[in-house]
């Protein structure tokens, strides 16, 4: 069975699942009430990274886990920004998506993509991703946190750049 066969099956399937969901809500209201699109439209975008992760396991193609893990990843930013009112944590948020990106390559690695290094890639990305979630935060979004705490920061890059050195001489 090739690729382009099963992600038809998966699709077709899903899609007879989703009309069959539509279906019984029109028979029963009190279903709809279960998914509340104003109340839980971030569980679908997440449902949308689920549904991507899923194809590439059905069809054997373990890249889509970047791209699942991307979408799943904002859909669960938002749903946080939903549920706390908290919208203006964008401006640090975002910095999170280079992170998601590490993530899906090392679940890419780990379903069965053959490219070298990508542990230390994935690894890597997600250390920068943090680095600039936290920077952001501290300049954007942690009221009075940077007077206090900067100086924690120099000390965390010195020591970065200094085991680097001593890493890369040998």
């Amino acid at each position: 069975m090739n690729k382009e066969h099963r992600s038809n099956l998966v699709i077709g399937i899903l899609l007879i699942i989703l009309g069959g969901w539509f279906l019984a809500g029109q028979f029963f209201p009190e279903l709809k009430e279960i998914i509340n699109i104003e109340t839980s439209w971030p569980l679908i975008i997440i449902g949308v990274g689920v549904f991507l992760l899923l194809l590439g396991l059905v069809i054997r193609a373990p890249g889509l886990a970047v791209p699942a893990c991307i979408v799943g990843g904002i859909g669960g930013i938002l749903y946080w920004q939903f549920s706390t009112s908290n919208w203006e944590s964008w401006s640090y948020a975002w910095a999170l998506i280079p992170g998601f990106v590490g993530v899906g390559v090392i679940l890419a690695r780990l379903l069965g993509d053959s490219s070298q290094g990508a542990y230390r890639e994935g690894l890597r990305l997600i250390l920068i991703s943090l680095v600039l979630f936290v920077v952001f935060f501290l300049f954007l979004g942690g009221e009075g946190m940077l007077s206090e705490y900067w100086p924690i920061l120099i000390i965390l890059l010195g020591i970065w750049v200094f085991a680097r050195a001593i890493l890369r001489r040998k």
